[in-house]
């Protein structure tokens, strides 16, 4: 019963993760109307951090300051922040939400790549193959076709946010460094140190005290930081513990008809129908991937 009881508390939060990294889209698109991507990046990492610490202080626990916890910290910031954040936000500015929902849901492809070609902590079986096959099939049908009316602009866009995906895949594996810490101290910690990286990048480059941004965009970004970065970071965090690396990103296909949902809801976004069959091909692909993984969780727990 107790073991039910925590697998099903373990199922909410990655249901929670999903809607609110689900609705991140949707936030970036309105934030990049009137906020370049990297000031909309930078201001996203340090209001998420800045409010994680307050928290920290307030229930009266510490950062680490060992020095190799922070060097974790700072890598992790680049695979799980700094680059993906960046890429996914520069790539709105042309690509719909929707879209760059589905194209952010191949995460556990490779994460599980990853781990089979260089972690090798799990076996290669045929419907993790079929797995990974029918999800890079989705993504090139995604990307391929649909950028061969468009401009080069467009296919750049969707390869940025696949390589987003991948960072985030790194991310999730490099994640089980932080296994016995408080979810909220290797999220913090990460916060802090992409916006450290951030802020003077966005000085330099988009002199942010010019810019005018509207306060439809200025409340996307508030959103953005304190749901679907401050909160999702510890949930994400917990999940990493929890249900291990690849366990973790199966929020991906959870991810996916929430975020292309809102999109379609708030933004008034549609879908060509290569778009759906590349969708039905990902999907297919992360849950052939997902499912034995989670089954073994569930055993364990």
């Amino acid at each position: 019963m107790e073991k039910t009881a925590t697998m099903t508390t373990e199922l909410a939060l990655l249901l929670a993760l999903s809607t609110l990294w689900g609705a991140s889209y949707t936030f970036i698109k309105i934030g990049v109307e009137t906020i370049p991507p990297v000031t909309l990046v930078a201001a996203r990492t340090f209001i998420a951090g800045a409010l994680l610490l307050a928290i920290i202080r307030w229930l009266g626990l510490k950062l680490p300051r060992e020095r190799k916890a922070w060097t974790c910290f700072l890598f992790q910031a680049c695979l799980n922040s700094v680059l993906p954040f960046t890429l996914i936000a520069w790539a709105e500015r042309t690509t719909d939400a929707g879209l760059a929902a589905i194209l952010n849901s191949t995460t556990p492809i490779f994460a599980f790549l990853i781990t089979a070609l260089i972690t090798r902590h799990e076996a290669l079986t045929g419907r993790k193959l079929f797995g990974v096959s029918s999800g890079l099939i989705g993504t090139a049908l995604i990307i391929g076709v649909g950028a061969l009316g468009s401009i080069g602009q467009a296919l750049t866009a969707q390869l940025a946010i696949v390589t987003a995906t991948i960072c985030y895949a790194g991310a999730a594996v490099f994640g089980r460094n932080f296994r016995g810490l408080d979810p909220m101290m290797p999220a913090a910690g990460s916060l802090i140190s992409g916006a450290a990286i951030l802020i003077p990048v966005s000085v330099i480059v988009d002199h942010p005290w010019t810019l005018q941004p509207s306060l439809h965009s200025l409340l996307a970004l508030l959103a953005l930081s304190v749901f679907s970065t401050a909160l999702a970071f510890v949930i994400y965090f917990r999940l990493v513990q929890t249900l291990g690396s690849v366990g973790a990103t199966a929020q991906a296909y959870l991810r996916v008809p929430i975020g292309v949902a809102i999109g379609v809801v708030s933004l008034g976004e549609t879908l060509s129908s290569t778009a759906v069959l590349g969708l039905a091909c990902v999907m297919a692909g992360v849950i052939a991937m997902t499912l034995p993984a989670r089954t073994r969780i569930r055993q364990a727990v």
